[in-house]
């Protein structure tokens, strides 16, 4: 069964059971009052707690005409002996299914119902409830009588009666019972119709909203929004479903872009391996067709060969380290080294390889010579190699300058790489971080390049916890620029 159809069933039982029971009630209430009152003429009445409170109430309908008659027996009984007088409490009682009676001496001078034989005046009282105040409260057969004594002006004694038709107003005061069940149920049916229309505008909407939203990611659909205004339970629910629409949005888009970058990624490799190895492929093929006939030329092409499959090592190299980077796995390990010394090393192990591609390497140092920094010796090594090999790469002078500075920036060491290549074009510089992003002049043959060697470098500075930039002009050169922590010692007092 449907959650809104179980919802629905509640409401009405928690309704309708509820109006059905108040209705049966009341009625079933007032049917034990009155047929106890009408068919009970046992002085045993008096102790029935139902019939007792039926009493009372038709005792209290007459109330204020028998107060305005105690009033006149104390203080102008004459007015008895005047119709007109006799008439008008007549009527005011006519109005509450009763009517007036006067006797004197026993003999009836008055009687408001032209139908009662009066035989119930020779009756012994029955069922009398309570006495005071000259009032005495008896029950006949179908009647309340309330009986007082009266003294007319000439002396003689008298009575006056005001005699209550108990079934007639019985079922009055049934049907005023049944509209006042009725008016319940009404007023319960309304109170269902408001608390329904609240249920389903707080629990059955926001389902329903979620339920279509489900379907929508189902189908594959993510640019929805789920309303989150509603507060409590439902609304937490709403919240976390938008929040996991949101991440299951993102990680969507993040594959896309993922994919897009592997895509890119094979790309650049299948380009930059494809002009190492068929070189190699063409030198081979030459030393195989005995092309290299001199020491010279065989040496020239096995350099050659042996250059090519380095470029394809370093290809493969930057694959796996990117691979690493992309799940944040770069293995570190580090250390205090002395930053200045580092770099002098640095220097000294590439000075040889760059004077042979015809380009003078220089290191400046403007630091104290204990400064010292945490780092992984290895990795930052992959940033120098990177940067200067991107360097080379790209010098397009004849007598290439390649300068490194060491200079301090407070709480810093800021290391400056500088050349006199080609440089980079403005709306180009402020992408050569991304990953996979390569200007139009790299993709040559020549140069080539995965485009994802500076991504590495940033990454791996940015580990470090410094921060890398550059700066260049075209024709001119480039300055890479990072800042590394200095390592403090913290001495306590």
């Amino acid at each position: 069964m449907r959650f809104r159809s179980k919802l629905l069933i509640m409401c009405l039982v928690l309704t309708l059971l509820p109006m059905a029971l108040a209705y049966l009630g009341l009625v079933l209430f007032g049917s034990i009052q009155f047929s106890a009152l009408q068919n009970n003429t046992d002085k045993n009445l008096i102790i029935d707690v139902f019939s007792t409170a039926a009493i009372q109430i038709f005792d209290d309908v007459t109330a204020d005409t028998q107060a305005e008659i105690s009033q006149m027996v104390i203080k102008d009984p004459v007015q008895f002996m005047e119709t007109e007088t006799l008439d008008r409490l007549n009527s005011r009682l006519a109005a509450n299914y009763s009517y007036l009676v006067v006797t004197k001496n026993d003999q009836p001078v008055y009687c408001g119902n032209p139908l009662d034989d009066l035989s119930w005046l020779n009756q012994s009282a029955v069922g009398e409830i309570e006495e005071g105040n000259n009032v005495d409260l008896m029950f006949f057969e179908h009647m309340l009588v309330k009986e007082q004594n009266i003294r007319f002006p000439d002396g003689q004694r008298g009575h006056v009666y005001i005699v209550t038709a108990t079934r007639t107003l019985a079922q009055s005061i049934r049907s005023v019972f049944a509209e006042i069940g009725l008016l319940i149920v009404v007023v319960l049916g309304l109170i269902a119709l408001i608390t329904s229309a609240w249920i389903y505008g707080t629990m059955v909407q926001p389902i329903h909203m979620l339920q279509k939203a489900a379907k929508e990611i189902k189908d594959g659909n993510l640019d929805f929004e789920v309303d989150t205004s509603d507060k409590g339970e439902i609304g937490d629910l709403c919240r976390d479903f938008e929040e996991m629409r949101k991440r299951l949005k993102d990680t969507s888009e993040e594959k896309i872009q993922f994919d897009a970058e592997s895509k890119t990624l094979i790309s650049n490799i299948s380009h930059d391996l494809k002009t190492p190895v068929t070189t190699i492929k063409g030198y081979a093929e030459g030393i195989l067709d005995g092309v290299a006939s001199s020491p010279e030329k065989m040496e020239k092409y096995i350099r050659t060969i042996y250059n090519k499959a380095n470029d394809m090592d370093r290809l493969i190299d930057e694959l796996t380290l990117y691979s690493k980077i992309d799940t944040n796995r770069i293995p570190y390990t580090f250390a205090k080294i002395n930053i200045a010394d580092y770099f002098r090393d640095c220097v000294e192990e590439m000075t040889i390889e760059l004077e042979a591609r015809n380009i003078d390497l220089s290191f400046f140092n403007y630091l104290d010579d204990d400064v010292i920094v945490i780092a992984d010796v290895e990795q930052l090594r992959r940033v120098v190699n990177n940067i200067i090999g991107n360097s080379a790469k790209y010098m397009d002078k004849k007598k290439g300058i390649i300068n490194i500075r060491l200079k301090d920036v407070g709480d810093f060491v800021q290391i400056e790489i500088e050349d006199n290549g080609k440089g980079i074009a403005a709306k180009d510089l402020p992408y050569i971080f991304d990953r996979f992003y390569r200007t139009d002049s790299s993709r040559t043959s020549s140069t080539g390049g995965s485009g994802i060697g500076l991504s590495i470098v940033r990454k791996i500075i940015e580990d470090h916890g410094g921060k890398i930039w550059a700066t260049s002009k075209e024709s001119t050169g480039t300055v890479m620029c990072f800042v590394l922590r200095k390592y403090q010692e913290v001495i306590n007092e």
